[in-house]
């Protein structure tokens, strides 16, 4: 019923019945009544899972990359999958009785999360001292709303990057100091669909996309539109 939610509040906003959910879901309307007894039970509920999934991104950068590539990869990770659901960050911002039981319990352990990335990050000088961890969940539904603003999503990708970038440690040549493991050019070709870096190619037609996620992605998104 949840990843019926899910599905249904992305593509319809949250507006949409618990009616209409439960017909997703392929169940009546009283199992999903009996489950979430309101409306506003349920979109708590899809909105604890939706941080849940940001918690497990955040753990699974933290464990696969440097702290540096961890921290930025895992931002713009987590800006992307908001900006799809663009409404639950809107429900989030708009209504201050947030957060209740169960979705204090998920942003709890979001921030525990965000805290080991950004600490980790520190550590390695890959990101200013002066960044908070509220700062950057500041910046993650800043980033999803920039995202689902823009008409010409490889822009908005490279907007995006330009302002995670400003929370990279400068040299004192007034330069970002980048600690990922690739280099930075000025003329670098980034991925369409998640706007990281991709490896120039000698021969061959230029890339478009890093690797086959992104390009099933963005095959579903143009199927679904």
């Amino acid at each position: 019923m949840l990843r019926a939610a899910m599905r249904a509040f992305t593509e319809g906003g949250l507006e949409v019945s618990l009616g209409q959910v439960a017909r997703r879901a392929g169940v009546g309307a009283g199992t999903v009544y009996r489950h979430f007894p309101s409306k506003d039970v349920l979109v708590e509920a899809v909105l604890a899972e939706h941080v849940a999934e940001l918690v497990a991104a955040a753990e699974q950068w933290a464990d696969r990359a440097a702290p540096g590539d961890a921290l930025f990869g895992f931002l713009l990770d987590a800006i992307g999958k908001s900006a799809e659901r663009q409404h639950f960050c809107d429900a989030f911002t708009a209504d201050r009785s947030w957060p209740r039981a169960v979705f204090t319990a998920a942003t709890q352990r979001f921030s525990e999360a965000l805290d080991r990335l950004l600490r980790n990050a520190k550590q390695a000088g890959a990101v200013r001292e002066e960044v908070r961890a509220d700062d950057l969940a500041a910046i993650i539904i800043g980033g999803a709303a920039l995202r689902s603003a823009h008409p010409n999503r490889a822009r908005s990708t490279r907007l995006v990057r330009l302002m995670l970038d400003g929370l990279r440690t400068v040299t004192e040549d007034g330069r970002f100091r980048d600690t990922s493991a690739g280099q930075r050019h000025g003329t670098e070709e980034c991925c369409v669909e998640c706007g990281a870096r991709l490896r120039s190619r000698s021969t061959g037609r230029p890339a478009r996309y890093c690797g086959a996620t992104c390009r099933q992605r963005a095959r579903r998104r143009r199927a679904s539109g």
